[in-house]
């Protein structure tokens, strides 16, 4: 007996593969706000991991989702970043779930680009 799978659409990306990238994808920090401010790669925006998981919720969306993610078109490809790469994978994996169809995590996270970006 064999079951059908979904294709994963996650596709894991280095942080040098990804700034070698000709038009980047809108690169997305699920890191807190405060871990945010303290250094983020450029251009990204912040959505906390938990902001993520409660926008699924229909009633919560407009106030965990801001206007610039929920106008997303879902075919844009988007790439997400966290610290060591524990928490990206979670959110990558829930916004494949909620539609979008590009969707990139970067692998080693802000420790990872901290130590190979210059």
């Amino acid at each position: 007996m064999t079951t059908a799978t979904r294709a994963e659409t996650v596709t894991d990306i280095t942080p040098q593969a990804f700034v070698s990238l000709p038009h980047p994808p809108t690169l997305i920090d699920v890191r807190s706000q405060l871990e945010y401010a303290a250094g983020h790669a450029p251009n990204a925006r912040n959505l906390s991991l938990p902001r993520v998981l409660l926008g699924s919720i229909p009633l919560l969306r407009k106030w965990m989702w801001p206007e610039w993610f929920r106008s997303l078109p879902k075919d844009e490809p988007i790439a997400i970043v966290c610290l060591t790469a524990h928490r990206s994978p979670i959110a990558a994996q829930h916004l494949e779930k909620q539609g979008f169809s590009q969707v990139y995590n970067l692998s080693g996270g802000m420790v990872e680009w901290w130590k190979t970006i210059k």
